[in-house]
């Protein structure tokens, strides 16, 4: 029989966490379920022990910590993460589950935003959030053949090639985010299933911080834009400064035209340098490109790797 994780990161979610364990419990009754624990101060750790969950401990503050725990810790041949704030129903689970099953998706996306979100969620920036991230993310890397609906959500179902290739760097909210991003680089299968979403039961709180992890997860798009496609972001950072240069130089130019003197040598100066960090910015475009390149030969090559290990039923850990 295939193996299941559900992974639910926690931090303060007592009054819902064993709602949450028991409902997965009767979808995937076949599932292990990890509760992972990131220094709660109410009764998330007893109460999901009492449902029955696995319960283990993230020390270091912050969800992509406790995913980077979940995913170095456990085995499994489909991994459905999932909050543990009772906000999604688990009737998708296991038609999530099955795409993974069936190698159709590497990672499938629960999407909210087709569905109740904007219903439900009675947070309106948190809709122009999701909304303003989403177009940014499928403008940018412009893949054709998948387009992302709902980049923010927590619920996700994973292969174990995802799982253990995909390198965390985030430590908080902006996981999501990373992950996206991730899988878009590196042509992973995608998936897209809508699914229901409730808002929060009365009293129980949000730990995301509209504003502050609103910046944080358009910064790591800035990020990762620059370091998965580095051509195009200094190739458009050349442009603009070569712009800029010209803009300078053309009066001065013009002048020297008609009187044959130049009176402003300090805008030529200016306009000058300008143009060298233009023509500098290019230069390291093509430079770092050729580096994400090999990167992405590296990755596939080590996911034939990894492929093998798996045909031949032997664990990641060993590969």
């Amino acid at each position: 029989m295939k193996r299941i994780a559900v992974l639910i990161p926690c931090y303060n979610e007592g009054m819902t966490i064993k709602k949450v364990v028991e409902d997965y419990k009767v979808a995937l009754p076949e599932a292990d379920i990890y509760v992972y624990d990131n220094n709660s101060e109410d009764d998330t750790v007893s109460a999901a022990g009492e449902a029955g969950a696995i319960v283990r401990h993230e020390y270091r503050q912050g969800k992509g910590n406790v995913i980077r725990s979940m995913f170095r810790d456990i085995e499994a041949d489909c991994y459905l993460m999932i909050d543990g704030d009772d906000t999604y129903p688990a009737e998708n689970a296991r038609e999530m589950c099955k795409l993974v099953l069936e190698g159709k998706a590497d990672m499938v996306i629960g999407d909210r935003l087709s569905s109740t979100y904007f219903e439900e969620n009675k947070r309106p920036f948190h809709n122009f959030g999701n909304v303003i991230v989403r177009k940014f993310i499928n403008t940018l890397w412009n893949k054709k053949s998948t387009k992302i609906i709902d980049v923010m959500t927590g619920y996700r179902a994973f292969s174990p090639m995802f799982v253990k290739s995909f390198p965390i760097l985030s430590q908080g909210f902006e996981i999501e985010t990373e992950m996206t991003i991730h899988a878009l680089d590196k042509n992973l299968l995608l998936a897209n299933v809508p699914v229901s979403y409730r808002d929060r039961p009365e009293g129980s709180e949000s730990k995301l911080n509209t504003y502050t992890d609103g910046a944080k997860v358009l910064m790591t798009i800035f990020n990762l834009y620059r370091d998965y496609q580095p051509l195009r972001f200094f190739g458009g950072l050349s442009l603009v400064l070569m712009l800029m240069s010209a803009i300078l130089f053309m009066p001065v130019f013009m002048e020297y035209l008609h009187s044959g003197l130049v009176p402003r040598i300090p805008t030529l100066i200016v306009s000058a340098f300008v143009m060298m960090a233009s023509l500098l910015s290019i230069v390291c475009g093509l430079i770092l490109d050729t580096n994400a390149k090999n990167s992405r030969k590296n990755f596939e090559v080590q996911m034939n790797i990894l492929s093998l290990y798996m045909r031949n039923g032997r664990d990641f850990d060993k590969a």
